[in-house]
């Protein structure tokens, strides 16, 4: 069939994206799905910096590709050996498949799905096909998802179904933003009622984690970051303090459990520095591959520290997608709180301009113009 997308044709153009256009909007043609994927129709998407890093180049993947991996949809036609989904169910899409299979899908969200790792690394679906072309040329998928279009098709262990009552901007963001921040909450750090939760680093990941932290009863919850709007909004949402880097260092501001979801080096070795004795440093952002940190080993050791990587939020998104939607439902949850904008998605190369500023949370592609 034919549909339209984002792709990404270069890696590491010059910014401002809006001016060197690494994305451009296409019309490409989308194979059917085979026996154990799915069609979707895309209603939402969210823009992330992990769309970010493959155009800036902090990732490296095979292009041209089209983009995008944190969407919501309704499926209109399932693969012959589908057994978990049917047409017309709404589906969060999840960036990391769990084939259920190996060694990573034992651990239950501590490691990687290794087959779904090998075949993101490929811009493949989970069973190593590709469904996209553009003419003769092959088009990769980004995630497993490349939710930038109209329409996916995806295998059916990279989307997960909720009910209708969750609209798709909600949906699209908890499995991504709600996933990686809220699940490094529930699943890695398990905060204590009396225990304080800190968390650097408020874009869209962060402040998932900081919502789902107020979430938890008899919690105290602080945000760091460098931006002062950011601030204003954690402290709306219900945090207790906030404070830049440099306040909560020169404060000697600590915390049981303190999240990093900033992405970069600087961020994590705050973090350490503002973990108290006994506590843990949950690292969640992805910095550049070559970026490093200096922290002190006798600090680790002296107080009992301990530092704890957590991919995606330790998740598995079959268990915990159903989770963060009943938060929601419940209005413990408010996820609308994290969209800063809503875009057409030929706005897509200014969206991520306005990412590598600082300047959003999640910007949502309204996907449903597409379809008129």
């Amino acid at each position: 069939m034919r549909i339209t997308g984002a792709v990404l044709e270069r890696i590491g153009d010059p910014t401002p994206f809006v001016d060197s256009n690494p994305l451009v909007v296409s019309e490409l043609e989308l194979d059917p799905p085979g026996p154990h994927e799915v069609l979707v129709r895309m209603e939402a998407a969210g823009v992330c910096h992990s769309d970010l890093s493959v155009v800036d180049g902090n990732r490296r993947r095979p292009v041209p590709m089209l983009l995008g991996h944190e969407g919501a949809g309704i499926v209109e036609e399932v693969g012959a050996q589908v057994r978990t989904l049917r047409p017309g169910q709404r589906v969060v899409m999840t960036f990391l498949p769990r084939c259920e299979e190996c060694s990573g899908c034992a651990t239950q969200g501590i490691r990687p799905c290794v087959r779904g790792s090998a075949s993101n690394e490929r811009g493949a679906l989970l069973d190593g096909g590709i469904r996209l072309r553009r003419g003769t040329e092959t088009v990769h998928h980004h995630l497993g998802v490349s939710a930038f279009a109209s329409h996916a098709v995806v295998d059916e262990r990279s989307v997960v179904a909720v009910g209708d009552d969750v609209p798709a901007p909600v949906a699209s963001l908890l499995g991504c933003a709600v996933l990686t921040g809220g699940g490094a909450v529930l699943n890695a750090a398990r905060p204590k009622p009396g225990q304080r939760v800190c968390v650097v680093g408020l874009g869209g990941v962060g402040m998932a984690a900081l919502l789902t932290a107020l979430a938890v009863d008899g919690v105290e919850v602080i945000g760091v970051d460098g931006v002062d709007t950011k601030l204003r909004q954690a402290e709306k949402l219900g945090a207790a303090a906030t404070y830049s880097p440099a306040e909560a260092l020169e404060g000697d501001i600590r915390a049981d459990i303190v999240i990093e979801a900033a992405g970069n080096a600087r961020a994590f070795e705050t973090a350490v520095q503002m973990t108290d004795a006994g506590g843990t440093t949950i690292t969640v952002g992805l910095p550049a591959p070559d970026a490093r940190s200096s922290i002190s080993p006798l600090a680790l050791v002296a107080g009992g520290r301990s530092i704890v990587g957590s991919y995606l939020g330790s998740a598995v998104p079959r268990r915990d997608v159903a989770i963060f939607a009943d938060l929601w439902r419940d209005s413990r949850l408010p996820v609308e709180a994290l969209v800063s904008d809503t875009i057409p998605l030929a706005d897509i190369n200014k969206a991520m301009d306005s990412l590598a500023a600082g300047q959003a949370l999640r910007q949502i592609i309204d996907l449903e113009g597409l379809h008129a």
